[in-house]
């Protein structure tokens, strides 16, 4: 099969990639660099403008797209300039390919959307499926106005998937290696309170599940990429501390997040979601690693 990542160099889309290689796929990657070739992977150049450009015929006969494209969220203090990036970058890619989508005479069959479980907003211990409605922040702003935006290009031919990310976990890149310094030298902890809740996912089990939602008709619309097991920050940062060998008792005080990053430390850190895979379960997909202790395990060993 040909498929189109777009955004496919980063921490998700470079493994993601390379997976999908290795299961036999031909790749197109839509980047902003240089094109290129290989023996398995093509190097087109896009500039995602909001309307489909030179690169659009790419999207002709592809049998799925994959859009992981935008602005990192966490890459910098959020400014009123930041956060329009944020969203801006997220829909003039999505908006470009959904009208590539739209004008091709073979659409895709599948349209895999990033999104995130800040669809939700904050929403303390209550568990959220795919079905929760969506928060009023920031976060649940641009992940509302991302799936509506990718929602465009669904037909009877074309089936939509919004993948709500969640804690993608791997020692390479995310946030997880963020998080290590203080535990190396003893001063790891929970993040404020510590009882909002994290859902994470291996990056194993993400690549899966977006391998996944390409091969199963079944699978449309929102569907939730955390693992079935999320725990409070508080048990996150015991987990981490034991896989680690370290000790997980000093926490960083919430006030001092806020003065150091801002309303970023609200939204990404000292609350949360309680993201459940409803969907993913419901449909047969199978996590490699339910469980904190042994995905961390896994990373650690």
């Amino acid at each position: 099969m040909k498929i189109i990542i777009a955004g496919g160099t980063g921490f998700l889309g470079r493994p993601l990639a390379e997976a999908l290689v290795h299961d036999g796929h031909s790749l197109v990657l839509l980047t902003r660099g240089q094109p290129s070739a290989d023996a398995s992977i093509r190097r087109v150049s896009w500039r995602p403008d909001g309307s489909a450009g030179a690169w659009a015929p790419e999207i002709d006969g592809a049998t799925a797209v994959i859009n992981l494209s935008g602005e990192s969220i966490a890459g910098r203090r959020w400014s009123e300039a930041h956060k329009a990036r944020v969203l801006d970058s997220r829909l003039l890619a999505t908006n470009s390919l959904v009208e590539s989508i739209r004008r091709a005479s073979a659409p895709p069959t599948a349209l895999v959307n990033g999104s995130a479980v800040g669809y939700y907003g904050p929403l303390d211990d209550r568990i959220a499926t795919e079905d929760t409605p969506p928060g009023h922040d920031f976060l649940a702003t641009v992940c509302v106005k991302w799936e509506e935006a990718a929602m465009r290009a669904a037909s009877s031919q074309t089936r939509v998937v919004c993948i709500r990310t969640g804690l993608v976990l791997e020692r390479d890149g995310g946030a997880l290696p963020q998080m290590l310094p203080p535990f190396w030298f003893g001063a790891g902890g929970p993040v404020g309170s510590g009882r909002q809740y994290w859902p994470w996912i291996h990056r194993r089990d993400w690549i899966d599940l977006v391998r996944f939602a390409v091969a199963t008709p079944a699978c449309t619309g929102p569907m939730n990429a955390t693992a079935p097991h999320p725990v409070t920050n508080k048990e996150f940062a015991k987990a981490l501390g034991r896989a680690m060998r370290r000790p997980a008792f000093m926490p960083a005080p919430a006030f001092a997040l806020k003065l150091l990053l801002g309303e970023m430390a609200d939204a990404l850190l000292l609350s949360g979601q309680r993201a459940v895979p409803a969907k993913a379960q419901r449909l047969g997909y199978k996590f490699k690693y339910e469980n904190l202790d042994d995905a961390l395990a896994a990373l650690f060993q």
